[in-house]
C-alpha cells in the first residue's frame, strides 16, 4: 500500500494557466510603413511573418494556441501584395475572432501626398497601379482596405514620419512590458481646409478672439510668444483649457484599460495658424505631463495661406 503526503498550506496544486498569445495584425497602404513597423516590432522580440496568405492565419493561430509560451508576441503582416489572397481576409478574420487568441488590428496611413513621394524616392511601382499613374494604385488600394480600416483596432497615420519617428512610435505603442502606453497626437487645424478625418475629438477655438484681425499679431503664429500669450491670457481660452484637460484624463485611462493605444485630438480655428496652434501645443504640454502618456504634436495647416 502507498501512501500519499497531503499538500502542505503552502503547496499549490493549481495547474498554472499559460500564458496567452498576444497577436497584432499589421496591415494598411503600401508605403504607410508596414516594414519598418515590422523591422521594429521584430527588434523588440517579437515573432513577425511578413505577407501570410490571410487562409493560413487560422492553422498559424491553432500553432500558438497550442504552446503559447513559445510565442508570447506574434505579429503577422498583411496587404495587397497577395492581391489574389485578399479576399479571403474577411473569412480569415471571423476565423480569428472565435480562436483562443487575442488580437488587434493596426492599419498604417499616410497622406496620398506622403506615399507618393515615398514610392517616388524609391522609384518602384505602386503594387496596384498597373498602366497608370501611383496616384491611381493609391486609390485601388484605398477602396479595396476601406472597411478593414473602419475594422482597425489601432489606425496610424504616419503622414511626415521618417523611419526612426516611425519606429519609436510603434516601440512605444506595442512596449513588451510595464503599464501601456497611451499615444496621443494633438493637431492644430484650419476649419476652412476640412476637419482632419481620423479625428477621435475636435474641438473649437474660434470661439476666442482671432489674432488675424489684430495687425501687430497677424504675422506670428501660434508658436511665438505675442500670439501665444493672447490667446492663453484670454480668460475663457484658459477655462476651457483647464477643463478639457481634465475631461481627456478619463478617456485616457478608459483607453488604456480597453487596449486603445492611440488617440487623435484635433484643435481646430479658422486657417489653424493663430489660436488653435497656441492651445495645441498647451494642451499637449499638459497631457505629456500624465504617466504613462506619450503626446505628438502636428500643425496640419501652419504656413499654409
Amino acid at each position: 500500500m502507498t501512501h500519499e503526503t497531503p499538500p502542505t498550506a503552502t503547496e499549490d496544486l493549481t495547474p498554472e494557466k499559460p500564458e496567452q498569445t498576444e497577436m497584432l495584425v499589421i496591415t494598411g497602404i503600401s508605403g504607410a510603413g508596414r516594414s519598418t513597423a515590422a523591422h521594429t516590432l521584430e527588434d523588440a522580440g517579437w515573432y513577425v511573418v511578413d505577407n501570410i496568405p490571410p487562409n493560413l492565419l487560422g492553422p498559424l493561430v491553432d500553432l500558438v494556441a497550442r504552446a503559447p509560451q513559445s510565442m508570447p508576441k506574434l505579429a503577422v503582416i498583411i496587404d495587397i501584395r497577395g492581391k489574389a489572397l485578399f479576399a479571403d481576409f474577411k473569412e480569415a478574420l471571423g476565423v480569428l475572432e472565435n480562436a483562443p487568441v487575442e488580437f488587434t488590428i493596426l492599419f498604417l496611413d499616410a497622406s496620398d501626398e506622403s506615399i507618393i513621394a515615398r514610392y517616388e524616392a524609391q522609384r518602384r511601382p505602386h503594387p496596384l497601379q498597373g498602366n497608370g499613374r501611383i496616384l491611381d494604385g493609391i486609390q485601388a488600394e484605398r477602396n479595396l482596405l476601406a472597411d478593414l480600416k473602419k475594422r482597425a483596432d489601432v489606425v496610424m497615420d504616419t503622414t511626415g514620419f521618417n523611419v526612426h519617428e516611425l519606429s519609436r512610435r510603434i516601440s512605444q505603442t506595442y512596449s513588451m512590458s510595464g503599464p501601456m502606453i497611451v499615444n496621443i497626437t494633438v493637431m492644430s487645424f484650419g476649419f476652412k481646409y476640412g476637419v482632419p478625418a481620423d479625428a477621435n475629438f475636435v474641438a473649437d477655438m474660434r470661439f476666442i478672439a482671432n489674432p488675424h484681425w489684430i495687425p501687430e499679431l497677424r504675422p506670428y503664429t501660434g508658436q511665438d510668444e505675442p500670439v501665444k500669450n493672447f490667446v492663453l491670457n484670454n480668460e475663457s481660452a484658459g477655462k476651457f483649457i483647464d477643463l478639457y484637460v481634465d475631461s481627456l484624463t478619463p478617456v485616457i485611462d478608459g483607453y488604456r484599460a480597453e487596449n486603445k493605444h492611440y488617440a487623435t485630438i484635433a484643435i481646430g480655428c479658422t486657417g489653424g495658424k493663430h489660436r488653435s496652434v497656441a492651445v495645441t501645443e498647451e494642451i499637449a504640454r499638459r497631457l505629456g505631463e500624465l504617466d504613462n502618456v506619450t503626446v505628438n504634436v502636428q500643425h496640419r495647416d501652419l504656413g499654409r495661406e
